[in-house]
């Protein structure tokens, strides 16, 4: 997107008249908040501007000042500032509701009601249902929607993507589809009716009181992480968080699914973190890694990072700017019994971010395993380190910032989005689907 583009599209729409709500934030509140937003991310981030440019980055706050003139209700002053969330092209950076969980939780059980749909957005922008809120059946699955409420599907996702957070559109479309109906709430208010123009039609029905499924999955460990033969002499291993509180009970159960592999006499792994959005390096390393890596390894390069207080190493001070190179080394353990010697494929997809592509940069970089899937999501130069203490003091929104950014480990700069060695789409209402398509490859079939 051009500058001038982008800078439109940050304060144009603003224009229009928002959904009122209670006015409950003075200007000079406001303003203050947006002080408090911009010193929190200059103290943290050491190169705010890295994805936008420095003339961006600072055009986006003068816009924000000039939304931020009158009374305001919280919802509305989320608003003036999200629109600064495409120009930090960041996941890990940006203005959020701080427990938007918790808030819709209650928003539902006082009768609130939201968007009927769980939706996918495609490749051409297009909004598609895929099932009722919650993940339950429904017959317009599959179906495009042109309007809602009147207004072109276009217009609304154009206008609820400026407030997104994330990497790049592409990415920022990702987070949207899962969290359409709270994006749609905030951005146009309560809405109980909704009618929608499918295939020419116009379709009335209610909005839904359902819980949504990114907030209803169940999180259980049996459904983070899985494991199963496939025919063949596959392993499919399926590894959706790098964050778990039990980290024996994850190294407990990949030592299970490796133990499996090697009684079967697997020749071919799978490791699927399609829906893997982080957590700690250590999960992949000792967990997966440990039987798979055949040279030393690291999970970086070069580095970027701000001294924050409580994090200054020997030499540092509270502010300071410092630059880097990762030289801690991991050594592989090729003679460990359960070693893995198979062919091996990580899964990666419009979700994998934070150490889930540290770990994807890993073992493409090393040649531990051959990346698969769809990319162009997200970057490769991960920032990381995040802060998210940072409440705003009157509306009590939250900044997100992070603290370093980190150079994938074999420095290459290029490309800047993930890229995998074998391209294959996915498909939203088959999940299986890039899994049979693999299997079919000839870098998998061998032929």
């Amino acid at each position: 997107m051009k500058i001038h583009h982008l800078l439109f599209a940050l304060g144009v729409w603003y224009a229009a008249p928002l959904h009122a709500g209670t006015a409950s934030f003075s200007p000079a509140q406001l303003q203050q908040d947006l002080q408090f937003l911009r010193q929190a991310i200059e103290n943290t981030h050491p190169d705010p501007a890295l994805r936008s440019g420095r003339a961006v980055y600072e055009q986006a706050f003068k816009a924000a000042q000039a939304r931020l003139q009158q009374p305001l209700s919280r919802d509305e002053a989320w608003r003036a500032l999200a629109a600064m969330n495409p120009v930090f092209s960041d996941a890990h950076m940006g203005v959020v509701f701080p427990d938007w969980r918790s808030e819709t939780r209650a928003y539902l059980a006082a009768g609130g009601r939201l968007f009927p749909f769980e939706v996918a957005i495609d490749g051409l922008g297009r909004l598609v249902i895929t099932a009722a809120l919650g993940g339950g059946a429904s017959a317009l699955a599959g179906r495009q929607v042109d309007s809602i409420n009147g207004v072109p599907a276009a217009r609304v996702l154009a206008e609820l993507g400026a407030l997104v957070h994330g990497d790049t559109p592409a990415f920022r479309n990702k987070i949207l589809e899962r969290r359409l109906w709270l994006y749609y709430w905030k951005r146009y208010g309560a809405v109980g009716q909704f009618t929608l123009g499918i295939g020419g039609k116009s379709l009335s029905m209610p909005a839904a009181s359902a819980t949504p499924a990114v907030m209803a999955r169940d999180t259980s460990f049996e459904q983070t992480f899985q494991f199963r033969l496939l025919p063949g002499g596959v392993g499919l291993l399926t590894v959706n968080d790098f964050s778990w509180p039990d980290k024996k009970l994850f190294y407990a159960f990949t030592e299970r699914a490796f133990t499996t592999l090697r009684e079967a006499g697997a020749q071919t792994l799978l490791i699927d973190v399609r829906e893997n959005t982080g957590g700690d390096d250590d999960m992949w390393k000792t967990g997966i890694l440990r039987y798979i890596a055949d040279k030393p390894y690291r999970n970086g390069s070069s580095y970027i990072k701000k001294v924050i207080a409580g994090r200054a190493g020997p030499g540092e001070k509270v502010g300071d700017v410092v630059t880097g190179q990762v030289d801690s080394w991991v050594q592989p353990e090729p003679a460990h019994p359960l070693h893995f010697n198979g062919k091996v494929f990580v899964l990666v997809g419009d979700m994998t971010y934070s150490s889930a592509i540290l770990f994807s940069n890993t073992v493409q970089d090393h040649g531990f395993a051959k990346l698969v899937g769809a990319g162009g999501y997200a970057y490769v130069r991960q920032t990381g380190g995040i802060q998210k203490q940072h409440l705003l003091p009157h509306t009590g929104l939250e900044v997100v910032v992070p603290r370093f950014v980190l150079d994938r480990p074999s420095g290459k700069r290029e490309p800047a989005l993930v890229q995998p060695d074998i391209v294959l789409a996915d498909d939203p209402f088959d999940r299986q689907a890039l899994v049979n398509a693999l299997l079919k490859h000839p870098a998998a079939t061998g032929n």
